[in-house]
């Protein structure tokens, strides 16, 4: 028996032996892991479940929670993180880069001069006396097939006083009825087509037609004119459009509101159809707002026609400029390069950036509720103004004191000029 045993046991140890031969070395630890993981005797079920490593293994190649997630997945996680965060970075280089790229051509475009005067300012002209006035024009030039385009339809003074951060805005009719030098009496709306025509230059104006529309203000007037800018009636559109829109309040004489039914060819739409009361509008309307003068047939609210349309312009000046000047604006470069791709599109201005710069630290202080809306044909309560039938038959305004004779002008000018 004891033979026997022996020779068992050598059998089954040669067996183990040649089992360890044939296998592969490299999967020894594999082998030996897995066969302790089966159960032996006085191991129960619950203890193995447990313990098991192989079982901790399939929980893990589950998904299921057991202990700490593999090393892997903690890479893997590490990687995509790293990905998104090198992922923004770019964005918001190119973003900044495409942003700044264009803020600096419009900005050169618009005042000319390098990137690096935006960070200078100038002394201003007129700003010795406390008063900076510039003469703002609008015409049509963007629009080819519009007959008059270069008149300049819309004229306003924007007047700021720099001692105590008051302005006004003043409409100058463009039906009003001037002797432009060099070319008789006219509307003063061809002054700037006259002067671009026979290429205008003096000394103490601007050349072209700027210049013989500044002379005609500033002698008629008396009032010394420091800047101007030329816009087409695209700025309004394009300006309003990258702030996202501007908020107007409609009070016309008519309880129906404003309306005129002269078509949009744009949205074929009617021009202008808003009641009183605030309104948010896009750039569209806006320049529909700034053109309507309600003499088509069946309009309403526009009373005074053309003095309207002039009224309803300076107050979205004014939305504007609140607009500009808001947080929303300027905290987001993205519309602020909008804002000046479009202005460097529509404006001619004599204005360098320097210059530019310092208008802005002085407007950023002239609250809208400081700034008054005026004009000739209600100048505190008064109408300056007369009609006059010329010798050929047009329709236009002449002082009241009489042709030519701008003494009351001249009077109402100096009592809103005065620097206290």
């Amino acid at each position: 028996m004891s033979f026997k045993r022996n020779k068992h046991k050598s059998r089954h140890s040669t067996l183990n032996s040649d089992n360890s031969l044939n296998r592969d070395s490299k999967f020894n630890h594999m082998y030996e892991r897995r066969r302790k993981d089966f159960p032996t005797l006085g191991v129960n079920m619950s203890s193995y479940h447990t313990n098991s490593s192989f079982n901790k293994t399939k929980h893990r190649h589950r998904g299921m929670k057991s202990g700490n997630f593999p090393e892997e997945k903690k890479h893997k996680r590490r990687i995509t993180f790293k990905r998104v965060i090198l992922f923004v970075i770019a964005f918001v280089i190119l973003y900044f880069g495409y942003t700044g790229v264009n803020f600096a051509v419009s900005m050169h475009k618009l005042f000319g001069g390098s990137v690096l005067d935006v960070f200078r300012t100038a002394h201003l002209k007129g700003s010795d006396t406390g008063r900076i006035n510039i003469l703002v024009a609008g015409n049509s030039s963007d629009d080819s097939g519009h007959q008059g385009a270069d008149l300049t339809d819309s004229i306003m003074i924007l007047s700021v006083n720099t001692k105590n951060s008051t302005a006004y805005l003043l409409s100058v009719p463009r039906d009003l009825y001037v002797n432009i030098p060099g070319n008789g009496w006219s509307r003063i709306n061809a002054a700037y087509d006259y002067g671009v025509s026979s290429n205008f230059s003096e000394s103490g104006y601007p050349n072209g037609g700027m210049g013989l529309l500044e002379k005609v203000i500033s002698k008629d007037f008396n009032l010394r004119i420091d800047y101007y800018a030329l816009i087409n009636y695209s700025a309004i559109r394009d300006a309003v459009n990258s702030v996202g829109g501007i908020t107007v309040n409609i009070q016309s004489t008519d309880p129906r509101g404003l309306y005129d039914p002269s078509i949009d060819y744009t949205t074929n739409g009617h021009l202008v159809n808003l009641s009183n009361g605030l309104h948010k509008i896009n750039g569209q309307q806006a320049l529909d707002l700034a053109r309507a003068r309600g003499d088509a047939y069946g309009s309403y609210g526009y009373g005074n026609s053309d003095f309207t349309r002039t009224e309803n312009q300076r107050m979205m000046i004014l939305a504007l400029k609140s607009k500009v000047l808001s947080a929303g604006t300027l905290s987001n470069p993205f519309k602020l390069a909008n804002l000046f791709m479009a202005l460097s599109k529509n404006i001619q201005t004599d204005i360098n950036l320097p210059s530019a710069h310092s208008i802005y630290n002085v407007a950023k202080k002239v609250d809208n509720n400081n700034i008054q809306s005026l004009s000739f044909q209600s100048a505190y309560g008064k109408n300056l103004l007369t009609s006059y039938i010329t010798s050929n038959g047009q329709d236009t305004l002449i002082p009241r004191a009489g042709l030519g004779d701008y003494s009351q002008i001249r009077d109402f000018i100096s009592s809103i000029s005065v620097v206290n």
